[in-house]
């Protein structure tokens, strides 16, 4: 008896990276305290907390660099504590500071790390300058990486981290001291890695980075998971939105009050700046508030709908925001 195969149910695809109840401790200090988290292939998960969380201790554990104390990783499919080799020919790491040799050049580099890879000369040379177009070094393969800006050289150390084509590429914290545009140019390059399949896991402490590359994102506080869903399901979890008014006329700031207040919210009024805020369920309200408005004469320079930040999260979760955490483990 045959069976059809467009019959047979698929199966689901492994966790690319999956933390089992992960437990690092430093003498009396817990830095992780029982993570626990998967990522499918091809997917982006954002691990977000302040300095001292314990994110790097986690990646650092996920990437066979620290034992755990207890608990274990697969990246994957392979165990980091009884498959360490293999784990690492399955994954990349790119760390807090950029590990090329500035005194060598951009190609320079690649070949050196290309070569330890045991990458066949004449396959390397092409890899290679695949890599410096693929992250628009290619004007700057020939200079030394002393001559680099440091979003340049966060490039070269993505690339260097790409040479054997790994599936699962750990990032922790890859944009920090970069400037905004630094930024929002490595943030497309990581963007396209994932087009192509490739697994990230990184860490940041800034929620806009987050906020933008994250299928799926863990917060971490003090060592613990507090929190984890997409961007859009933890911002739902820090309240309802605010309806944002600003009137065009200050005289009609009360009138517009007695409006808002109809919907049943708190009406909060910025009197300086002709604005009124109230908590909404959505779109539903701000059409019927601006229908009042409209009906009752007022003139409206904006209105619009604000939805809670990933920093608004963060404050409801810890009673406190990113920065002012103290420091636990890196």
């Amino acid at each position: 008896m045959s069976v059809r195969a467009d019959t047979v149910e698929r199966m689901p695809s492994p966790p690319a990276i999956e933390a089992i109840e992960l437990v690092k401790r430093y003498g009396q200090e817990t830095a992780v305290d029982g993570v626990s988290f998967t990522v499918p292939p091809g997917t982006v998960l954002g691990l977000l907390g302040p300095n001292g969380a314990g994110k790097t201790t986690t990646v650092r554990m996920m990437t066979t660099l620290t034992e755990p104390t207890s608990g274990t990783a697969r990246v994957a499919g392979y165990d980091v504590l009884t498959e360490p080799d293999q784990v690492r020919r399955h994954m990349g790491l790119t760390g807090q500071v950029a590990t090329v040799d500035e005194l060598l050049t951009g190609r320079e580099n690649i070949r050196m790390i290309g070569g330890l890879y045991g990458i066949r000369r004449k396959d390397l040379s092409r890899i290679g300058d695949q890599l410096l177009q693929q992250f628009s070094l290619t004007d700057a393969g020939d200079r030394v990486v002393k001559s680099y800006s440091g979003g340049m050289r966060r490039r070269l150390d993505l690339a260097v981290s790409l040479l054997a084509s790994p599936p699962v590429l750990f990032l922790d914290e890859p944009t920090t001291g970069l400037d905004p545009r630094s930024r929002s140019e490595l943030w497309d390059v990581l963007r396209g890695l994932v087009a192509q399949g490739t697994t990230l896991l990184l860490t940041t402490q800034y929620l806009e980075e987050a906020d933008q590359l994250a299928d799926n994102i863990v917060v971490i506080d003090r060592g613990r998971i507090i929190a984890q869903g997409s961007p859009l399901e933890l911002k739902q979890q820090a309240g309802r939105a605010s309806l944002v008014v600003t009137v065009a006329d200050a005289a009609d700031l009360e009138p517009a009050h007695a409006l808002l207040a109809r919907t049943g919210a708190e009406v909060f009024t910025d009197t300086a700046a002709r604005r009124l805020t109230a908590s909404a369920d959505g779109l539903d309200d701000m059409i019927s508030v601006a229908g009042w408005l409209r009906d009752s004469g007022i003139g409206v320079d904006d209105i619009g709908l604000s939805r809670p930040s990933l920093d608004d999260v963060f404050l409801t979760l810890t009673g406190h925001r990113t920065e002012d955490s103290e420091e636990v483990g890196a």
